[in-house]
């Protein structure tokens, strides 16, 4: 990710939201955009930082595309957070929806594109949900935490393509033009010849869980989420699927197998591990190091390095093909965060055709893979995951709780902290 964003995701929401600084296409572009005449009106479902992040960079994104874009609607677990963004966003408080089925209470309304931000635990029912509204949609990644959520996002996604509806995922690096550049050249044209090996990397310090939590309630734990492996993935699905969608992007497609290791060391909040190293194996030979971490105190680096027959790459230093994929109609965004944004509002104008669930679905199940590995001690394979229905693989089936649909109706069951998975047992 070195150059996934060239103006950080939290100075742009602090100053697109805030009242002393106004971004537009003419600060940030230095030209002024055609204006196009068409209104969008925007649903936000999951009020926090990303999701009000993702909210400002649609408001930039008309600016540039010359659009008028209008928010809606808010709806979060949590309804003052709701309406606090609502707020922000200039969405009347009666349009600001609350609670586990806030997202039903959103989808009846006007918005026709809808920002997806919960937790990943729930982006799979969610995703179902807005694909039956007919709604287009922006959804952040990871977009599930075990292989049927994974399952159903790739299934609302081809129920989407059938309705002529656009799907664009979060997956930051797929949006950023040296990027796409750079695979072009690379993984399509070939110019640094056949693919020998790679390692990705998300090597940072701790983030959340600097104390307990000791949850009593299913509040708690969505108030904690980025704790709990039911409900972000653990880190290494939750994070570090950023590094693994490249490396699924430039080997074209996700891996046969993995082999990873992992542990908890230093956490005294939630179940989740502290590190991952995974061994993916993308056959023909090729095999991709990944390696995530939450400690402080240690080296860090994210990024990707790509070994080739005549090189090799970062992601984002080949900027050079002989045949750009980009169309050229298409304006370039300041970030690749804005950008995703631009490409929502693009593609819903043009009428798609564009559908990145299956992608996002697949990384993250790459993601699962690994971790399921590591928990396990064993080889977990993408057939065993993602395979045929009729396998009945344990894997395949592998449902973690609490689901989305437990908050919804009431039933969840608060996992204990500090229970973690040991290898060889799990």
């Amino acid at each position: 990710m070195e150059k996934s964003t060239k103006l950080s995701r939290r100075d742009f929401v602090r100053a697109a939201l805030g009242t002393s600084v106004a971004l537009s296409a003419p600060t940030i572009l230095g030209a002024t955009a055609k204006g196009k005449g068409r209104t969008f009106k925007i649903g936000l479902i999951g009020c926090g930082g990303r999701g009000r992040g993702a909210a400002a960079g649609s408001l930039e994104a008309g600016k540039i595309l010359g659009f008028n874009v209008q928010v809606v609607a808010t709806a979060d677990y949590f309804k003052d957070r709701a309406v606090r963004a609502g707020k922000e966003l200039g969405v009347p408080p009666e349009r600001c929806f609350g609670g586990a089925s806030c997202y039903r209470d959103l989808l009846q309304t006007d918005a026709e594109i809808v920002l997806m931000a919960t937790a990943p635990l729930f982006r799979p029912l969610h995703l179902e949900t807005a694909v039956e509204a007919g709604k287009h949609v922006f959804i952040e990644k990871p977009v599930a935490v075990d292989p049927p959520g994974c399952r159903r996002v790739i299934a609302a996604g081809r129920q989407a393509e059938k309705k002529g509806l656009v799907i664009i995922a979060g997956t930051e690096m797929r949006h950023d033009w040296d990027h796409i550049k750079t695979h072009q050249a690379v993984a399509v044209e070939k110019v640094l010849g056949k693919l020998y090996a790679g390692r990705i990397s998300f090597c940072i310090g701790h983030m959340f869980w600097n104390r307990p939590i000791n949850p009593e309630s299913a509040d708690d734990l969505v108030k904690s989420w980025q704790n709990w492996i039911a409900l972000s993935g653990d880190h290494l699905v939750e994070q570090h699927v950023h590094n693994i969608d490249v490396a699924n992007w430039f080997c074209g497609g996700p891996p046969v197998s993995a082999v990873g290791f992992g542990g908890r060391s230093r956490r005294p909040a939630g179940d989740m591990y502290d590190f991952f190293s995974v061994d993916y194996d993308y056959g023909d030979g090729v095999h991709i190091h990944s390696m995530c971490r939450q400690v402080n105190g240690c080296w860090n680096w994210v990024g990707h390095d790509l070994v080739y027959e005549k090189g090799h790459t970062n992601g984002n230093d080949y900027p050079k093909p002989q045949k750009s994929p980009i169309p050229a109609d298409l304006p370039q965004g300041p970030a690749s965060h804005i950008q995703e944004q631009i490409d929502t509002l693009y593609y819903v104008n043009k009428g798609g055709p564009i559908n990145q669930a299956r992608d996002v679905a697949e990384s993250t199940a790459t993601a699962i893979m690994g971790r399921i590995s590591a928990y396990t001690g064993r080889q977990v394979t993408w057939k065993q995951i993602m395979g045929a229905t009729d396998e009945k693989h344990e894997f395949f089936n592998l449902t973690l709780k609490p689901t989305a649909e437990d908050f919804e109706m009431g039933t969840v069951k608060i996992p204990k902290e500090n229970v973690v998975p040991i290898p060889g047992q799990a």
